[in-house]
């Protein structure tokens, strides 16, 4: 079948369309219904059906004759450890750490939170509290002590699990004080924490509370999956950035592992048994679904990486384990090969190492600007295939659904909306837009399976945060436009629409336009306030390592390429050459915090920010042009 045809079908008939994509996994009891709509805006997925997703990701795979294929390759650069889990050893090692949970009382339902570096006893702990039927929540390890506080208070855990460090290239992270500390200022207690002590830097134990996993294993009984319902929530992702009390996203267990399950193949174009990389932290969404279940409940073999793109030790690091383990598709973010083009722009470490097995690049988390996508396609040779998705949603929205038929690239656009969604443009009063017409991005009610049902205990929230603008649409929170092919172009987020003298303009597309110089890395455009217009656009570029042209001379040439591009309607006057971009931890740049620096606003220390010392940087080189110069 064609896409139109694939995608056409799911909207027309969901029930039928899901309810065959289900058969694919193992139930413990069959749904009654499919889309169960009588709760409106509240849908669910499944209901009255039973299974347990450690069951599908591992057990399953063990009975069908796959226990001896690797499940999970283990490779950190920074310590120099390797290691490969057949399904059967990964099997055993996930229902022992199911009895060592068990035995301190957790039972189904119950919260655990997860703080852990990239090692195997990450998603082994994911996968645990699923066999039992608890709800995990793996908060980033290395957030602070008041940030893992408050998501101890809004999950109220039985247990913690957390390793004892953390290891950057440069500096060990010691988790367990950041650990103590978050329980000591959150008024839930945890009852016990069980530690992953790693020698590069040991932590200290909490008599009567804590114990280390190593001892906690040794003693343990394995477990058997417990069946839970579809509907019965099998994690808590808190959204990255959150101030307050954060936004606990709900994933449901039967739309969850009908979605994953499906995407391998139809989106990803995997078979069983081959290797898919998502290099990314298990900390966020995309670790969540392609590091842990989606490769796991499909039958693949995932890789769990500690290391960095550059750095750990070179920038050839992707390219190394790409190689070795024989990867057939890469899943990571646009900004980690922006940090590769900028330290390696003509591929030399590319050519060390032999790339036969690997066949496509996906790239999401931030928009990919056309320049980055097409210096991908050059030096790799595959497909290089953008798509976009949310914590939110858990899986893409829109993408080259390249298992059903692979449609042409159109550099910066994620392609078409993935089947199940109906993604329409809309303008403020709720009507859709024609097409080529800029608009908010929504997706009409019910959401694919697999996206949030609601938020953790707080269904007003949930509803007042993304079903209340326009009712019967879900906000992604996102603006741009539809092509007349139905090609989505995400151009921003709906605060990065900046008003100049009246004119709707999007930053996204002001980047898209500078990005492409030859040589700029990457670069952000955000609106600043204006008395006289507005807003103007102030853009900040990193230039590519080597470059030793005049920065005048170049500054120039980007306001021209602007004015040349976009017109003069966009007032682009303002850039400045700056030496990184402050990012979060999975790649995102905070346009928003830098934002509110060039206004001279006072500005809150982003939770998830990657190297907080940038912040002072970027006010230096915003005051050299004439902002953040404070009332």
């Amino acid at each position: 079948m064609s896409y139109d045809e694939v995608y056409s079908r799911s909207l027309s008939d969901p029930d039928g369309f899901w309810g065959e994509a289900a058969r694919s996994i193992h139930w413990e009891k069959p749904w009654d219904r499919v889309l169960d709509d009588s709760n409106p805006p509240f849908y669910r997925w499944f209901s009255g059906g039973e299974l347990n997703t450690c069951y599908n990701a591992l057990d399953r795979h063990v009975a069908e004759g796959r226990g001896d294929q690797a499940a999970l390759i283990y490779d950190s650069p920074v310590t120099g450890a390797k290691r490969t889990y057949s399904f059967r050893e990964l099997t055993d090692e996930v229902a022992r750490f199911a009895g060592v949970l068990a035995g301190l009382g957790v039972t189904k339902g119950d919260r655990v939170i997860v703080y852990m570096p990239m090692v195997p006893e990450a998603p082994i702990s994911m996968l645990a509290c699923a066999r039992l039927g608890a709800i995990h929540s793996v908060v980033f390890g290395g957030f602070s002590s008041k940030e893992l506080a408050t998501r101890i208070d809004d999950a109220k855990p039985k247990v913690i699990v957390a390793g004892s460090c953390g290891i950057e290239p440069n500096r060990v992270v010691e988790y367990k004080p950041l650990v103590d500390q978050a329980i000591e200022l959150s008024s839930h207690k945890p009852e016990h924490c069980v530690l992953l002590q790693r020698e590069q830097g040991p932590g200290t134990l909490v008599a009567d509370r804590d114990l280390s996993w190593e001892e906690a294993m040794a003693g343990a009984e394995p477990h058997p999956c417990v069946p839970v319902a579809a509907t019965d929530p099998l994690y808590i992702l808190y959204t990255s950035g959150t101030t307050g009390v954060p936004k606990g996203v709900v994933r449901d267990n039967g739309g969850h592992a009908v979605a994953m399950h499906w995407s391998m193949k139809n989106v990803y174009d995997m078979e069983p048994g081959e290797v898919f990389w998502a290099a990314s932290d298990v900390g966020w969404v995309v670790g969540h679904s392609y590091i842990v279940y989606a490769p796991l409940l499909y039958g693949c073999t995932t890789v769990v990486y500690e290391g960095k793109p550059v750095g750990t030790p070179d920038a050839g690091a992707f390219w190394r384990v790409i190689s070795e383990h024989k990867v057939s598709v890469m899943f990571t973010a646009p900004t980690a090969f922006r940090a590769i083009k900028r330290v390696d722009s003509q591929g030399e470490f590319l050519r060390k190492y032999d790339m036969s097995h690997y066949r496509t690049l996906f790239l999401a988390g931030e928009r990919c600007d056309p320049d980055t996508l097409r210096w991908a396609e050059e030096m790799l040779e595959v497909p290089v295939i953008d798509h976009w998705w949310q914590t939110e949603t858990g899986w893409a929205i829109a993408a080259n659904c390249i298992g059903i038929e692979k449609l042409p690239v159109k550099p910066g656009s994620p392609t078409k909306a993935v089947p199940g969604y109906d993604v329409q443009i809309l303008d403020a009063e709720g009507n859709e837009q024609p097409s080529g017409e800029f608009g908010r991005i929504m997706i009409k009610l019910p959401l694919a399976p697999g996206c949030l049902p609601t938020l953790w205990q707080n269904d007003e929230r949930y509803r007042d945060s993304y079903l209340s603008s326009q009712p019967g649409y879900y906000l992604t929170g996102d603006a741009g436009l539809k092509d007349e092919d139905g090609y989505l172009f995400i151009m921003s987020r709906i605060d990065d629409i900046i008003n100049v003298a009246g004119h709707r303009l999007s930053t996204g597309g002001m980047e898209e336009v500078l990005s492409s110089h030859a040589d700029v890395a990457e670069c952000a455009v955000i609106g600043a306030a204006d008395k006289l217009k507005g807003e103007l656009p102030v853009g900040m570029v990193v230039l590519k390592d080597g470059v030793d042209r005049d920065v005048q001379e170049i500054l120039e040439e980007l306001i021209a390429l602007v004015r040349a591009k976009i017109g003069p309607v966009a007032a682009f006057k303002k850039v400045t050459v700056v030496e990184r971009l402050p990012k979060t931890r999975s790649g995102k740049i905070l346009r928003g915090t830098m934002k509110r620096i060039a206004d001279g606003e006072d500005y809150k220390m982003p939770a998830t920010i990657d190297h907080p010392a940038i912040l002072g940087e970027i006010e230096e080189a915003l005051k050299g042009i004439g902002y953040a110069k404070r009332e």
